[in-house]
């Protein structure tokens, strides 16, 4: 039987899947609603992502949506028919994944 990396993103699209099913609401409440209603002080929000362990989270948050994302567009397009297309549609949505990760790295650590 030959190996396949398959199982890594499969598992990477499970997690992206749970994160932004849980925490992306969530953090679109507390930004979107709260913090404008002044219900959450945005003080307090700014201390929480500007701690290492805050931007850290968020990057862990942005970076398995960008994964879970560009797996799930990979598969639809093959299941659509562009079946002959596998690998370029696989390498083009993995390096867009790759390139949201390394933006959510810039806008989380810089």
């Amino acid at each position: 039987m030959r190996r396949s990396n398959e199982p890594l993103f499969w598992s990477l699209f499970s997690a992206g899947g749970v994160v932004t099913a849980l925490l992306v609401p969530a953090l679109i409440l507390v930004t979107g609603f709260l913090v404008p209603a002044e219900r959450v002080e945005f003080g307090r929000l700014e201390a929480i992502l500007s701690h290492p362990v805050g931007r850290l989270a968020l990057f862990g948050v942005a970076s398995l949506t960008f994964i879970h994302a560009a797996h799930r567009l990979r598969h639809v397009l093959v299941d659509m028919g562009l079946r002959r297309f596998r690998g370029p549609i696989a390498v083009a949505a993995y390096l867009a994944a790759i390139g949201g990760a390394a933006w959510a790295a810039t806008v989380a650590f810089a």
